[in-house]
């Protein structure tokens, strides 16, 4: 089978590999789209992200969606041909974040496609354990299906500031996550004010219905959201970019005894605050990673029409253009770019 290898920092091809074989609980898939993440982008750049580092050489991506054409002997939730997404970690099942309610995500042993040592989905088959796999319903295409990953990190994102119905939301970042956590927000009936410095996510995001957008390059950031906000803050802020600046913000614009979420990975940073400040102004902070029990959620949203993760797709290209896949969207205005592994129909 075909599969894109990151050889080196920057250094991407194409090279054949032998097909997975299955083992009894999994089902093999013909992967179509894999959506390329920030973490791929960082691991493309750097060679590492947020402390796991590559060795080279190592396959990218976990955004991913495609067609089963082969089935374990023990699974009997899925069909040959069944358009399926999948859900790229594999818990330990053992351990109390596993045993827990919905925090499986945590567990310190989790093998999570593209994350070293792990391969990712930039292949042509992947075979992985079928209750990780989701049948995608008629009416949702398989690029879409591919993106249930990141609306599960925004809706996860979201659950953990409880954003609810009349919630002031403060977006930082307009990229996929920032954009997918304001729709995710707006469907729970929050008013968002979205911040970032390129003129094109600003637009986008206006033109997913967020209310408020903010170009903080050229505004007093704090006075630009006062002018949004009836009170002395935002309810909640979800903080999407990982930029210093952005997380300084939030701090900022909080209201007393609101709440903080850090979505976006830094590469370096501390936190905004110091204890006093924390006790005084009694907001909650919040970490959000990955997600939990939320593909059901993502996928049905997707379906019923009230997330548009469709439109947060800059461009597409071939398995064969992924190393020019990966250089365009590092640039500036690219918002989400999907790399095409097979020309199967939507």
């Amino acid at each position: 089978m075909r599969t894109c290898v990151l050889s080196d920092v920057g250094e991407l091809s194409v090279v054949e590999r032998e097909q997975p074989s299955l083992d009894p609980d999994e089902v093999l898939v013909r992967i179509s789209r894999v959506g390329i993440c920030g973490s791929d982008l960082h691991y493309y750049q750097h060679g590492e992200n947020s402390g796991n580092v590559v060795d080279f050489p190592h396959v990218l991506g976990h955004e991913s969606s495609g067609t089963v054409v082969e089935v374990g002997s023990d699974v009997s939730t899925m069909s040959v041909s069944d358009r399926v997404a999948i859900e790229p970690g594999i818990p330990c099942g053992d351990c109390s974040y596993c045993n827990g309610d919905s925090t499986y995500h945590l567990c310190e042993q989790m093998e999570y496609l593209s994350s070293p040592p792990v391969d990712g989905a930039l292949t042509e088959y992947v075979a992985w354990p079928a209750d990780l796999v989701y049948t995608l319903p008629e009416g949702v295409s398989l690029r879409e299906g591919a993106l249930a990953e990141p609306l599960s990190v925004a809706i996860h994102a979201c659950d953990r500031g409880d954003v609810s119905d009349g919630d002031t939301v403060l977006v930082t970042g307009g990229g996929p996550i920032g954009q997918l956590v304001s729709e995710v927000a707006l469907d729970r009936g929050a008013e968002v004010i979205l911040t970032d410095v390129v003129p094109e996510k600003l637009e986008l995001a206006e033109q997913r219905g967020v209310q408020h957008t903010i170009d903080v390059s050229s505004a007093d950031s704090v006075a630009a959201i006062e002018e949004y906000v009836d009170g002395p803050g935002v309810d909640i802020v979800l903080e999407s970019s990982g930029a210093n600046s952005a997380i300084e913000l939030t701090t900022e614009t909080v209201k007393r005894g609101g709440r903080i979420v850090f979505v976006g990975i830094p590469i370096d940073a501390d936190l905004p605050t110091d204890v006093i400040g924390l006790i005084t102004d009694e907001y909650d902070l919040h970490g959000s990673f990955r997600f939990s029990n939320t593909y059901p959620e993502a996928i049905e949203g997707i379906r019923a029409g009230r997330y548009d993760v469709d439109s947060i797709v800059s461009f597409e290209q071939s398995l064969a253009e992924t190393q020019a896949a990966f250089d365009r969207a590092i640039e500036p205005e690219s918002v989400k770019g999907v790399v095409r592994i097979s020309d199967e129909s939507e």
